[in-house]
């Protein structure tokens, strides 16, 4: 229910949709029958939010207890912000319209770096002290979660607790253990010292840091009992873990408003610039049977006519052809559009394309992600030019005039020929559907490029090296643009500034909260957003606390360097990343997971088990 005094300034601000709650399918419990209260904080609009599938999950494993209550947060747009503040308006909850300050838990989902700030303007809109260690008693306790806390080191003096890896286990544990400390009358300081033991959870404050005099970290000591190194929590069988048989429908349109089917954790792949496809290992596969119930139940409950399947390369499911046929056979009978991102160019069969016939026709995505063979076997892409072509002719076959191709720019060992040779890929493409005999009559093609800069990351093999710098990214941008000879090549890239704290935020330390904390307070956030991005201020944080940014993005590390990230354990041993460093400056690929196990360490995390091993 919303209060008064929201309402009232509802009718002032665009999309009011995004504050209202009721949606179908939300949950509304009484507050007095309740132990926990948990408060799931996106530091994104609403819009954004709501298309993350990490919350969609969460919620729905926290509200299936009868003891905790989550409830649903996002940042406020600017102009609800100015409302809420000009009429004392603390941050609030959607199912109950409740501030959260008085909430027990609230969690933050990171998946980029460039919406930290965001978390220290919500904490602050909510009435809740930004700083960990003044926050004294138990509640209400600030944790965070999700890809980017494998490296949350610049956000660490802000939160209590830090989720490692999959959250569906260990969050259960961490609401058992808060709801006995609460009842017991417990400390702050008692319930982190039994939370450090629960697998997954890393406690910032159970660690000192402690610096060498060129500024590299000497080590992250830990104190107070704490592990020396925290493991990521993994869940080991995909088809008997929690997934919601229901999702909340947004009133207003949202980026995916869709159901979605996630069909398997982790990636076979070992791309050396993907973190993802190295913090998600080892591989773990639903079942058909499992990925067909899920799908029925969500499109069932929610009323969606289109169900995505959602995982780091769809095809690379080990049963895709059975999968995508028993789909099939159902979504095409209920008018059910079936989406599938993520397709791999060098599995693209026949097969596949028969299928996807039978789905409505979108554009077709590939990711080459370098447009030479050199610089694709330096990033371990494993897809040749021939593949690429292969597989566009195949789409142009059977009746796709769309392809969009998604590439990095700023990649190690990277020139200006392998920049050319994005627009030469993108020129054959146009090429190849001339010359395609199957076309349609009287249709003509459009080839879009995306280029993203290249910022290197922790858990990979390139979080060693040097991230390019803005004057050069924009030269190969400005050249990239040149090299385009026709109109039927749409290009779009990423803004440099952005890139730049992306990859600060991405390998820093613990001395960037006092940045964060200055950037936040001279105005930063939404920092993802060109418009709102104030890269003056940043600079002006970075050099008021005597941080030189560059000091992080363009120096290479050494392999002896202690890194911020060293102490959490996410399966992938230092040993396998520095061999993939030195093979990929020696232009040398590595066999995927199901050809030739590489030997990253993953699978230990499991009990020794990795679906994508050999089981002979």
């Amino acid at each position: 229910m919303l209060k008064k005094e929201v309402e009232k300034i509802l009718q002032y601000v665009q999309k009011p949709g995004r504050y209202s709650g009721g949606e179908l399918n939300s949950v509304i419990k009484d507050p007095e029958k309740v132990d926990i209260r948990y408060a799931f904080c996106f530091p994104d609009t609403y819009e954004i939010g709501m298309s993350h599938l990490g919350m969609k999950i969460l919620y729905g494993l926290v509200n299936e207890r009868d003891d905790a209550w989550c409830e649903r947060v996002f940042a406020p747009a600017l102009d609800m912000e100015e409302l809420m503040r000009k009429n004392n308006i603390p941050l609030f909850a959607l199912e109950s319209g409740d501030y959260i300050k008085n909430f027990d838990l609230i969690g933050f989902t990171l998946q980029y770096e460039l919406s930290y700030t965001n978390i220290l303007n919500m904490l602050d809109l909510a009435g809740v002290p930004l700083f960990s260690k003044d926050r004294t008693e138990l509640a209400p306790l600030v944790c965070v979660g999700g890809p980017c806390a494998c490296s949350p080191e610049p956000i660490a003096d802000f939160c209590d607790l830090v989720f490692l890896g999959d959250g569906e286990e260990s969050t259960n544990q961490v609401l058992d253990l808060l709801k006995e400390c609460k009842h017991a009358g417990k400390s702050k300081q008692y319930f982190l010292s039994k939370a450090k033991d629960i697998r997954g959870v890393y406690v910032p404050s159970f660690y000192v840091d402690s610096y060498n005099n060129d500024g590299t970290l000497k080590e992250l000591k830990p104190i107070n009992g704490a592990p020396e190194k925290v493991k990521k929590a993994v869940v080991s069988d995909m088809n008997s873990v929690y997934y919601p048989k229901s999702f909340v429908v947004p009133f207003i349109e949202i980026v995916h408003d869709r159901a979605v089917e996630e069909i398997f954790r982790g990636c076979i792949r070992g791309c050396r610039f993907c973190q993802a496809g190295f913090i998600y290992r080892p591989i773990r596969e639903k079942s058909v049977e499992t990925i067909n119930e899920q799908a029925k139940a969500l499109i069932k409950s929610t009323g969606y006519d289109e169900v995505s399947l959602c995982s780091l390369s769809t095809s690379d499911h080990s049963r895709v052809n059975e999968m995508l046929t028993s789909l099939i056979d159902w979504t095409v009978k209920e008018k059910i559009n079936l989406s599938l991102p993520s397709l791999r160019v060098d599995n693209f069969s026949d097969e596949l394309a028969d299928k996807l016939n039978k789905v409505r026709k979108s554009g077709l995505t590939f990711a080459p992600e370098a447009g030479t063979q050199r610089m694709r076997d330096v990033i371990n892409k494993n897809v040749t030019e021939e593949e690429v072509m292969r597989t566009c002719n195949k789409a142009f076959d059977n009746g796709w005039t769309t392809v969009k191709l998604y590439f990095m720019m700023g990649l190690p060992t990277e020139t200006m020929e392998d920049i050319e040779g994005i627009a030469d890929l993108g020129m054959k493409v146009v090429e190849a559907f001339a010359t395609n005999p199957n076309k349609q009559k009287g249709t003509s093609v459009q080839v879009s490029i995306s280029c993203s800069s290249f910022i290197p990351k922790p858990f990979t093999p390139f979080q060693w090296e040097p991230e390019d710098s803005m004057e050069s990214l924009r030269a190969k941008q400005k050249h990239l643009l040149e090299s385009i000879p026709t109109k039927k090549i749409k290009v779009s890239y990423h803004e440099t500034p952005t890139s730049l704290l992306e990859g600060v935020l991405a390998r820093g330390d613990r001395r960037l909260s006092a940045v964060l904390y200055d950037a936040f307070k001279n105005g930063c956030k939404f920092d993802s957003w060109d418009e709102q991005f104030k890269f003056d201020v940043w600079m002006e944080a970075f050099m008021k606390n005597g941080i030189d940014p560059y000091f992080y993005t363009q120096r290479r590390r050494d392999f002896s360097e202690v890194l911020p990230w060293d102490h959490l354990d996410y399966g992938i041993t230092r040993k396998f990343l520095e061999r993939e460093n030195i093979k990929a400056h020696e232009n040398v690929t590595t066999p995927h997971c199901r050809i030739k196990c590489a030997g990253c360490g993953a699978n230990m995390l499991n009990g020794g088990h990795c679906d994508a091993r050999n089981k002979n």
